[in-house]
């Protein structure tokens, strides 16, 4: 009901400025969807297509890191793996079952997993982000979105990067090659994994502010902690 007044409230100031504005004037580039977001919903599309850009540069240097991974799902080319990844917007991969967000990181940093870690990594994190957006990429007036969500996916992600950087075989050898220091340093995963977390914590202090809500802050080991709940799908 909420949307359908939100949808007829913006199609009658379209058809306003549409009437009011001079024909070929810049001004007349109107985008009537935009009546029905708040400036809270702007800066969550923002920070969620950024959030969402980061993942895709983390899937693709993985991906140039372990080739044998988008090998081990059978894809012809690294291009083709990650898209699959980011083909459906809850990041379900048939391989995983019904596994997302948390478990889905783990599964993919099993000593005994055959299938592609970099696909159940990336979709671990996307499916858990996408969750914490109350699984939408567009916001308007009246949606809900819980800045404590936000804020323990932002620690999550956190773990998730320890998790990368440590997790090995039996033989000792990291699962997933990601930073390196020699021969030539190379932090660049860092630095995405480093925006998706400032993403998600400016945004939960940000609707925290607007909605007058709390945040429960956790201060956890990374080696130690565990992955915090996001919400009930």
């Amino acid at each position: 009901m909420r949307r359908t007044l939100i949808l007829a409230l913006s199609i009658c100031c379209a058809l306003f400025a549409g009437c009011s504005t001079p024909r070929g004037s810049k001004s007349s580039q109107f985008d009537p969807s935009q009546l029905g977001k708040a400036d809270v919903d702007r800066m969550c599309d923002l920070h969620r297509a950024q959030v969402d850009a980061s993942l895709k540069v983390l899937a693709e240097k993985l991906y140039k890191r372990n080739p044998r991974e988008w090998r081990n799902a059978g894809q012809p080319n690294m291009e083709s793996a990650i898209g699959r990844i980011f083909a459906s917007d809850n990041y379900r991969l048939p391989e995983l079952g019904d596994r997302k967000g948390a478990d889905a990181i783990v599964l993919g940093l099993r000593d005994d997993y055959s299938g592609d870690r970099v696909a159940a990594y990336v979709a671990g994190i996307g499916s858990m982000v996408h969750l914490a957006f109350n699984e939408r990429r567009d916001f308007y007036l009246y949606d809900d979105i819980d800045p404590q969500r936000l804020y323990n996916a932002a620690r999550n992600i956190e773990i998730a990067a320890w998790k990368l950087a440590n997790s090995r075989d039996a033989n000792g050898q990291l699962l997933l090659l990601s930073n390196e220091l020699y021969p030539v340093a190379n932090l660049s995963f860092e630095r995405e994994f480093g925006k998706m977390i400032g993403n998600l914590d400016l945004l939960s202090s940000m609707v925290a502010d607007k909605t007058n809500r709390s945040v429960v802050r956790v201060v956890q080991n990374v080696a130690t902690a565990v992955f915090l709940p996001i919400g009930v799908h």
